[in-house]
């Protein structure tokens, strides 16, 4: 499926031909708590959504679990709306989507779903892929042809007011997601080209995004987040995301933080790959060749420049660099430890691997 895209300041505005195009009158649309009416999206929709009949659902978590979005399908199913919109962070994306592919699977029906993202980082509303926790751990589902939402908007209006922490943590995502694609064993030339192109843009704007009133740099994290989103969904996440989801669901970590924390050390752990531990079948010496790339990228000299690079980034931008900064003293997320996106890792991975590689962050 072939995807509509809108970007730059107003760009909100086409979703006045969208819902002409699709025939829409009764849109169920999918927000955050409070974000919605903080980031200005609240007083725009209703003025673009004032003729339709409109129901309003936001009832979950910021990781949100899978019987918070049961029932949210149920409140769906008690009327017959002809359009979904999802608009917040990744998690409001993702419930939309939900919603969307569970209504899919009951009728068969693959009602039209707008995605409006209002953080820099997530990338949600240009992949296929939804994120929820069941019993604590974390679920990745989706279908190319049904969750990839049929038009994205992004609108850089809905970020220049967030939250410096929530940019902060969304930014690093978006660096994460670009880096682990770029080496990851599913990459191509495609998605190493979107991730570039987001790697470029996060270094070139993210302090700059989060430490100043900066507009053009804020509309180029959103750039920025939706070229990451692009790379994923082609190449998927590696090692460093897999560590995440324990990180998040045990301690409370915001994700983007969780994953900035373990980059580096990723990083240094696949550039020492061999031949007898490598899982892409290109073989050690192409994925030692994609890191020597991507370290020239990020102007770094070597893989320990680039691992301090990050380093400096997050604490530039407000951000832990540690375990022991943030009060986890011991390796009990390794239990959550995902082994689908490890197995996406250039380099095998075990948890004895896993404690070497993390036993200087603690």
């Amino acid at each position: 499926m072939k995807q509509i895209e809108f970007f730059g300041m107003n760009s909100i505005e086409n979703l006045k031909d969208i819902l002409i195009k699709e025939r829409s009158n009764k849109v169920f649309l999918v927000t955050g708590k409070n974000s919605f009416e903080s980031c200005g999206a609240k007083k725009k929709l209703e003025e673009l959504l004032k003729d339709k009949q409109i129901t309003r659902f936001y009832n979950f978590s910021s990781n949100p679990k899978l019987e918070e979005i049961k029932k949210g399908y149920e409140i769906f199913q008690q009327d017959k709306y002809d359009l979904i919109i999802g608009i917040g962070g990744g998690s409001s994306i993702d419930v939309a989507k939900s919603i969307k592919l569970f209504h899919f699977n009951d009728s068969k029906k693959n009602l039209p779903l707008i995605a409006i993202p209002t953080t820099a980082g997530s990338g949600s509303e240009a992949t296929y892929f939804i994120v929820y926790y069941e019993k604590k751990e974390k679920q990745s589902k989706g279908h190319q042809n049904i969750t990839l939402p049929n038009y994205s908007i992004c609108d850089s209006q809905f970020i220049i007011n967030l939250p410096k922490k929530i940019a902060a943590t969304s930014g690093i995502d978006a660096l994460a997601q670009a880096m682990e694609s770029y080496w990851a064993i599913g990459a191509t030339l495609k998605s190493q080209i979107y991730a570039k192109k987001a790697i470029e843009l996060t270094l070139d704007n993210l302090e700059l995004a989060i430490n100043s009133d900066s507009k053009k740099a804020k509309e180029m994290m959103l750039k920025a987040a939706n070229f990451a989103g692009k790379a994923i969904n082609i190449s998927k996440t590696t090692a460093s995301h897999a560590l995440s989801y324990g990180i998040t669901s045990r301690y409370d970590i915001p994700h983007g933080h969780a994953v900035g924390l373990t980059l580096g050390k990723i990083l240094i752990y696949n550039s020492n790959i061999s031949e007898k531990d490598c899982l892409d079948k290109r073989g050690a010496d192409y994925v030692i060749n994609t890191i020597e790339n991507l370290v020239k990228l990020t102007k770094s000299s070597n893989i320990y420049e680039l691992d301090k690079k990050i380093k400096e980034i997050m604490e530039n931008i407000g951000l832990e660099t540690t375990f022991n900064d943030l009060n986890i003293n011991n390796y009990d997320f390794l239990i959550d430890f995902n082994l689908e996106r490890a197995r996406n890792n250039p380099r095998k991975i075990t948890i004895e691997n896993l404690k070497k590689i993390l036993e200087n962050t603690l």
